[in-house]
Order: structure tokens, then sequence, then C-alpha cells
């Protein structure tokens, strides 16, 4: 995790403080992500911060980052609301307006082809949660399947079949098993070949929707395989982050 306020805010006043800011606070202990994820390291800051009654520009930080990295309104918000008795009331009812404010802009309900439904049918083979709405299930299947922020479904392969993926709305990741991860935008398309080992999902910071269009194939069939662990998926979200 990448931070160089400490030097923008503080050279030449505090050089020190700004070089343990930003080299070994968060270059070194918020990096150390196969031992805490970044969203538990983000949930664990706020929950810090607002326990010491902490509200200022420290806190809408922290609270964007936590967004920024698959902490969800709900999530939030229970939060929040669990930590209200053990640090107390006003000290939580102080953060809600920030919640407004920094998860106001979210609108997941509005991708191209729409939402669709919670996607039940295949909730095990995912990580958070993902919609599903067939489009088309005579001759060609399509699927819109939207992630929400860091959601991603398990390595599986396509044997004989195929598929094309077409990305309609947000930003995601698509991954082979053994190459670079692939951030994937608004337009870009993604041929999968039979047999290949891949998983695919949402950034850490937004919704995520694609087209999946399966291939027809005499004997097609998936197969599921081990979920993306937290830390294959935060190198993958943070070799796709554009500079």
């Amino acid at each position: 995790m990448k931070q160089t306020a400490g030097r923008k805010q503080l050279t030449g006043v505090a050089d020190k403080f700004a070089e343990l800011n930003d080299d070994i606070l968060f270059g070194e202990v918020w990096s150390r992500t196969g031992r805490l994820s970044l969203k538990t390291r983000c949930i664990i800051t706020v929950v810090s911060l607002i326990a010491k009654g902490i509200t200022d520009s420290s806190l809408t930080y922290h609270l964007t980052n936590a967004k920024n990295n698959g902490v969800s309104l709900d999530e939030m918000a229970e939060i929040i609301t669990h930590i209200a008795f053990y640090v107390g009331w006003p000290n939580a009812w102080a953060v809600l307006p920030r919640l407004k404010e920094i998860y106001g802009d979210d609108d997941k309900s509005k991708p191209l082809f729409g939402l669709g439904e919670e996607n039940k049918a295949y909730e095990k083979y995912f990580i958070g949660k993902s919609y599903l709405k067939m489009l088309n299930t005579q001759g060609v299947t399509i699927a819109n399947v939207t992630f929400s922020p860091r959601c991603r479904n398990n390595y599986h392969i396509h044997h004989k079949g195929g598929q094309i993926l077409i990305c309609v709305d947000g930003e995601g990741i698509y991954q082979e098993e053994g190459k670079a991860p692939r951030h994937l935008h608004q337009g870009d398309i993604v041929y999968i070949a039979p047999e290949v080992k891949h998983w695919h999902g949402a950034k850490g910071n937004c919704y995520f929707s694609h087209l999946a269009i399966e291939i027809p194939a005499e004997g097609a069939s998936n197969e599921w395989l081990e979920p993306v662990d937290d830390k294959s998926y935060d190198e993958a979200d943070f070799l796709t982050n554009e500079e």
C-alpha cells in the first residue's frame, strides 16, 4: 500500500515523522496482507479511531479506504452499531453522517442489463455477494453476472465448450493459473479457451458486471475448483491498479 501523504504535508516540518508514516506504517505494516487482509486492517483501523472519538480527516480517509477495500455500506453500518455498545453511543453516532457522504455515490442498481437476483444457486462457488440475470437460454446461454466489490468466483475450468466474457460495467480482474492478472474495463472482451483454469471478479473498490456467453459444445461442462484466498486476491488487485 503506497502512501505519500506524510511527505507531501510534512516535508521540511517533520521529515522523520513523514518517513515513518509513509514507509513504515503504510509501507510495511499495511502491506502484511499475508497475515491480515487489507479489508480486515481497514475495519480494525476504523474501529480504533471511533473508539478514541476521532472524527477528523483521518477517519474520512480510513472509511474511504475501507470502502475501496471491499467493506460494504451494510457491513460498515453493522460494525458501527455493534461497537456503539462498547466505545460509546456518541462516538458511534458522530460517524454515521460520514457514511452517507462516503457511500452515497454507490450505484450498484443500474448496470446496463439490470442487477438481477442474488446468485443463490452458485453462491458456494463465490467469495462475496454476486447477482445473476439470465438473458438467453435458447441455443447459446447468455447471463449477466454482477460482482460486489472484492467478490470473485472460485478457480474453474470450462470443459470442451469454453466461454466469452463481455465487460459491461465497472472494473474487474481476470486471471489464468500461472499468469499475470488482467485488469478489465467496460468494453473489454475475454475469450476463455476450453480446459483453462481461471477465475474472475470485481476490483476492490467497485461493482463489476460482465456477460458470460457459453460456447456450445457436445458434452460441455464446468468444473468448480478451489477458492481464490484473500492473499492471492489482494495481490491480483494490487497488480491491476493503474498508475
